[in-house]
């Protein structure tokens, strides 16, 4: 899908909701995050999981959305 290698989408996954790698944390979950102050590393201290690309890939995948 378009280079969003790290977006993954799954019916039994969180709705078939944009997710980070197959994980149950979604796309908008990290743009809210972020919309709240949040940093990447913040991001990654809470779900430590994820890694910083996941969260910039999650951010480019929503402006994507936006255009």
């Amino acid at each position: 899908m378009l280079g969003f290698d790290r977006i993954t989408f799954d019916l039994q996954v969180m709705g078939g909701r944009a997710c980070l790698r197959g994980t149950r944390v979604t796309v908008s979950l990290v743009v809210n995050l972020t919309a709240n102050g949040m940093t990447a590393q913040d991001i990654v201290a809470a779900y430590p999981y994820l890694e910083p690309e996941d969260v910039q890939e999650a951010l480019r995948y929503a402006a994507w959305l936006g255009r």
